[in-house]
């Protein structure tokens, strides 16, 4: 479907399953948001985990070249998407539900930079009621090897190689002097995705999911995230799947991941009075 130009897709569950799971509240509406190059086949795995627990799914993958073009320059063109976005739950008159969102890879987490900005500003959102978020594989900063590695996967093998080769080097000199050389200066203009949600957090309850063998989001920047959030009074808990490579854990532990996926709503759904879980989170395996 499209919403001026943002091409998303949008399932409503089984009323009798809704009904089993949430017993007369309202069912959770759950936006995930794809990595770059995500395929929507891919993020309907994903999905599906909420749609079988009565949930409300909207799925939405940024374009490439937004991510690695506009962002990498400075453009927000992300800041639009995410007004767009938000937009759609009143078009299916589902901005009262509670609202969750599951984020992947620095693709994702950029747009989630914005949805959180508009939440923070916009008295147009002021009534949604977000319960928790899960982040699936970021947020990074500062890895010009991770990014370079995220545009190679994204462009895949049948690219040329000589062309490949090039654009990559580009955008690995680009990043270098944007994001690193020249951010000291160009982040009072333009913070990064990291910096920004980093700086002036939302209150509801974050779950990090990552991987020390993951080449493209290192471990120590979603745990430095994870704990700058705590410190700042955010309900944060994290797990590392040890072995699995980027945005791979539902693949290499399709149980216990969609089990710590549904304990983590559950969990947020039961503060639904609006005073969000205040202890630190335990997402245990059941």
């Amino acid at each position: 479907m499209e919403n001026d130009e943002i091409d998303y897709n949008i399932v409503f569950p089984d009323e009798d399953t809704s009904e089993t799971h949430w017993r007369g509240t309202k069912e959770p509406v759950v936006i995930l948001l794809g990595w770059a190059g995500c395929k929507d086949k891919h993020l309907t795995k994903y999905s599906a985990i909420y749609n079988k627990q009565g949930c409300v799914t909207i799925r939405y993958t940024a374009p490439l070249k937004t991510v690695f073009i506009s962002e990498s320059f400075g453009y927000q063109e992300l800041r639009s998407t995410a007004l767009k976005l938000l937009e759609i739950l009143d078009d299916y008159e589902v901005e009262h539900s509670p609202i969750f969102f599951h984020v992947f890879s620095n693709g994702g987490f950029m747009l989630y930079r914005y949805v959180v900005e508009l939440l923070h500003k916009d008295k147009r959102f002021s009534s949604l009621f977000v319960i928790g978020a899960i982040v699936d594989s970021a947020p990074g900063s500062g890895n010009v090897l991770g990014a370079v590695r995220a545009l190679a996967a994204t462009l895949g093998p049948k690219i040329n190689l000589i062309f490949k080769s090039v654009l990559l080097a580009l955008f690995a000199v680009t990043v270098f002097l944007l994001r690193i050389v020249l951010y000291p200066l160009t982040k009072y203009v333009h913070k990064n995705h990291y910096d920004a949600v980093q700086e002036r957090p939302p209150a509801w309850p974050h779950f990090f999911l990552y991987s020390r063998a993951d080449q493209v989001i290192r471990q120590r920047d979603v745990r430095l995230f994870a704990g700058t959030l705590e410190r700042k009074g955010v309900p944060v808990d994290t797990y590392d799947f040890v072995s699995s490579v980027h945005v791979s854990h539902l693949r290499e532990y399709p149980e216990q991941y969609t089990r710590k996926c549904c304990n983590f709503l559950i969990a947020c759904m039961k503060d639904i009075d609006g005073t969000h879980i205040r202890h630190r989170l335990r997402v245990q395996d059941q």
